[in-house]
């Protein structure tokens, strides 16, 4: 996002919510909280500051970079960017700075080892390929792996992890547990020459549902920001029992309050006409700051702790409301298109009400949101 403000929308994170969330997971030890891709929109450092504060002794990033962000702002736990060093700058960070890289082929592990420095150790995470087919050694290559980790001078093989492809979807579940008896084969053949290995499997999805797949160390993710895994399965339970919050809100306020007569309509190509004499609300947010395009009509909002719904096409920096039967909308009023504050017995928006109507996953909206609008603390 540029440092000109294109929109008075706001990200409101409310950081005690990721705490907590946290702290439903399990026990701080044995967590490696997933904060890629700047929290999930959440604001990276603010966000690892607040787990720091409640005992988080790992951190999973998406890059070195996102890692050297966290050790410029002090932060000293083990931190894991989950693509690995992608560059010679990256591994002369990775070196310097203490960063647990993940080597998952070749070329990364011989540049791991050209970049190993007398009295310096460099700590890795190995990525073993058990059914995501995305990056990983596989079974086969593994003895290879173990044999050249043997002759490499100052590296350490500190972790060694996968990734769950479907952990979420009960209907899976076969596929599922063919992917931990993998992961458990490969981690014991690397634990038998490096015993003080971790091992890490569970995403969010493991973590609740998984207790036999936790091994030392789970990464949660969406869970920190309030999503669960398991919503619209048959398990939807396990992560509802939990009482997780959504950490992200967003408004924007009310620039415009027009009256409509009957028959007239009201932004680009008339999806919205009025049946009656009505009042619509004009608020400043729209596709250019992650309000999609594709919720025309098709989602709701708060105004004034009511659900109203959003009506006519979505603009590049405007959405509209009918808000005919709540008295006394006014410029300047609030618009809530996440959470925010609801009368008894009215709903906020959730990110993953947003995401059903979208036919996509919560996580895609709270990045967007987070990313392309400023973030306010709570």
């Amino acid at each position: 996002m540029s440092d000109c403000t294109f929109s008075p929308s706001l990200c409101h994170i409310d950081l005690g919510a990721i705490r907590r969330n946290f702290g439903r997971m399990g026990e701080a030890h044995a967590l490696m909280p997933v904060i890629k891709s700047d929290a999930y929109g959440h604001g990276l450092v603010p966000v690892a500051r607040v787990l720091s504060d409640a005992g988080a002794r790992r951190f999973a990033v998406g890059t070195v970079s996102e890692a050297m962000a966290l050790r410029d702002a002090g932060l000293r736990q083990t931190i894991v960017p989950l693509l690995g060093a992608l560059t010679d700058v990256d591994w002369q960070g990775a070196v310097m700075q203490g960063l647990t890289p993940v080597v998952g082929n070749f070329d990364q592990l011989e540049r791991a080892a050209a970049h190993c420095h007398a009295g310096r150790t460099l700590r890795v995470a190995i990525k073993c390929e058990t059914g995501m087919g995305r990056l990983g050694f596989s079974q086969k290559e593994l003895p290879q792996v173990i044999d050249r980790l043997r002759s490499i001078q100052g590296i350490e093989p500190a972790m060694v992890i996968s990734h769950f492809s479907c952990a979420d979807m009960p209907e899976q579940e076969a596929y599922t547990q063919e992917q931990v008896r993998r992961f458990t084969a490969m981690s014991d053949a690397l634990r038998e020459v490096f015993p003080e290995i971790e091992r890490s499997l569970c995403n969010t999805a493991g973590t609740i549902g998984r207790p036999e797949a936790h091994f030392e160390v789970c990464r949660p993710g969406i869970s920190l920001y309030g999503g669960n895994p398991f919503t619209g399965t048959t398990w939807e339970d396990k992560g509802a029992k939990l009482g997780l919050e959504w950490a992200m809100s967003v408004s924007a306020p009310v620039i415009e309050v027009r009256q409509l007569a009957e028959g007239q309509s009201v932004s680009y190509g008339r999806l919205f006409t009025a049946q009656k004499p009505s009042v619509v609300a004009v608020v400043a947010i729209g596709y250019a700051t992650a309000f999609n395009r594709a919720l025309s009509t098709r989602t709701a909002m708060l105004v004034n702790g009511r659900r109203v719904p959003q009506v006519g096409r979505v603009c590049m920096g405007m959405i509209m409301a009918d808000v005919t039967n709540i008295p006394q909308v006014r410029v300047g009023d609030t618009a809530w298109l996440v959470g925010g504050p609801a009368d008894p017995g009215q709903t906020p928006v959730t990110p993953q009400d947003m995401a059903d109507a979208l036919g996509t996953i919560s996580y895609e909206v709270l990045c967007l949101f987070g990313g392309m609008n400023p973030r306010v603390y709570g």
